[in-house]
């Protein structure tokens, strides 16, 4: 087997996606109370001001109408409160504004002697407002409880399709983050799975070409084969080779998966297969070091376009290093003069020993960055190879671990988790 090269220069994939499948507000909403529908922080601020909106200005046109001579010019304008209240309000909201602007309304016409024909074309009108804005009101309710539903349904997919991750995992501490560019989708064409298995821990980090249900269902596709084929097949070459097969069968012309799949079967190297994805990061000494594959192969299911068939590499692994595994949404995102985010420097800048605390860092830093906003899936999988304890530990661990899991896919919607 041929050795990994490794070059110290900055990384970008050899391969590139349109635009490939946690979301980064899971881990928030699970340590949230159970009452999912009561605002809170910012939110429910935010909320309390727009409820407040109409009131204040049905009071506004109220003082212009009884302060200035004009009078009855002004009255049309407290058709805005309902209006703007069925945006904010339910049906029983927007009625309660509508009435208070029907009877004020009413009060200043009579104060200000208006003939009993306007006054009944101006109440007419106010009242149509309130019931058309209340009627509004109803249906975009009806809308928020059918969203909140789809993005319950999203959830549940999401936890089947992408498991949560243990602290640690065989010989390693692990980690993983997933920021969806589209955060109320949840899941998208970013995949990741990581699996104890008899021939040591197995895991896939990869990129769906496209977005949407198409790229879900694609991941879908390769996580399901690689977790079978993980388990079955000693050789890691064999578990490319199945997932090969799998997509030839199913994919169409124009997709394509890039992927790293990665093995440890002893103590001392992690093997790597790199299907046209961004090289990982290996951190020694501080140092951070793309592991750039000696022999380039193509994405998934482009095989049969090119000659070059994936080769296995090896990566010397010591007590204390770390293997960082990623998407290309990570290494393409832009800040505001369009520079991409330099992954391996912000790496060695936010390192710790503690794999989760590392890419919650690197999250941070990575939204910054760009502002904010991502605009690309984007997920980061740490391993960090621990210094080793009493002697037997990590192996009862790892046994204990193949006992008591047959699979385990990474993601935390950041909180955190498959993408696109």
């Amino acid at each position: 087997m041929r050795p990994a090269r490794i070059h110290q220069h900055d990384h970008r994939p050899q391969w590139q996606l349109a635009h490939p499948l946690a979301s980064l507000r899971m881990t928030a909403r699970r340590s949230a109370p159970p009452r999912s529908d009561a605002p809170s922080g910012g939110a429910g601020v935010r909320r309390h001001f727009a409820s407040v909106v109409p009131v204040l200005i049905i009071a506004a046109v109220a003082v212009l109408s009884l302060a200035g001579s004009t009078g009855m010019s002004w009255l049309p304008l407290l058709a805005v409160g309902p209006a703007l209240a069925a945006a904010t309000s339910g049906p029983w909201g927007v009625l309660r504004i509508g009435a208070l602007t029907v009877g004020l309304g009413a009060a200043i016409s009579v104060h200000a002697g208006t003939p009993d024909r306007e006054l009944a074309i101006v109440l007419s009108a106010l009242t149509a407002v309130t019931l058309a804005s209340g009627l509004a009101g109803a249906l975009r309710r009806r809308r928020e409880q059918v969203l909140a539903q789809v993005r319950s349904v999203a959830e549940a997919a999401q936890h089947a399709f992408l498991k949560p991750v243990p602290a640690t995992v065989g010989h390693f501490q692990a980690a993983v983050r997933y920021s969806a560019a589209a955060a109320e989708a949840r899941i998208g064409g970013d995949l990741y799975a990581l699996v104890p298995t008899p021939f040591g821990i197995r895991l896939i980090v990869g990129d769906v070409r496209g977005k949407g249900l198409p790229a879900v269902g694609v991941a879908a596709l390769v996580l399901g084969v690689f977790r079978e084929a993980a388990y079955d097949e000693p050789d890691l070459l064999d578990v490319v080779h199945r997932i090969e097969r799998s997509l030839a069968r199913n994919l169409g012309p124009d997709d394509f998966v890039t992927a790293v799949i990665a093995g440890y079967p002893d103590a001392d190297r992690m093997e790597l297969v790199n299907c046209g994805h961004a090289a990982p990061l290996l951190v020694q000494d501080s140092r951070v070091l793309p592991v750039e594959p000696a022999r380039p192969a193509p994405p998934l299911g482009l095989r049969a376009l090119a000659d070059e068939a994936p080769s296995l590499q090896e990566v010397a692994l010591a007590d204390g290093n770390q293997l960082l595994f990623y998407t290309d949404g990570v290494t393409e995102a832009r800040d505001h003069e369009r520079e991409f985010y330099p992954l391996s420097e912000r790496l060695a800048v936010h390192l710790s020993e503690d794999p989760s605390r590392t890419l919650a860092a690197l999250h941070e830093d990575l939204l910054t960055h760009v502002g904010g906003e991502l605009h690309d899936d984007a997920a980061l999988l740490l391993l960090r190879k621990p210094c080793a304890g009493p002697a037997g530990a990590g192996g009862d661990a790892a046994a204990d671990d193949v006992a008591a899991t047959d699979g385990i896919a990474a993601a935390d919607g950041v909180g955190e988790a498959v993408m696109g």
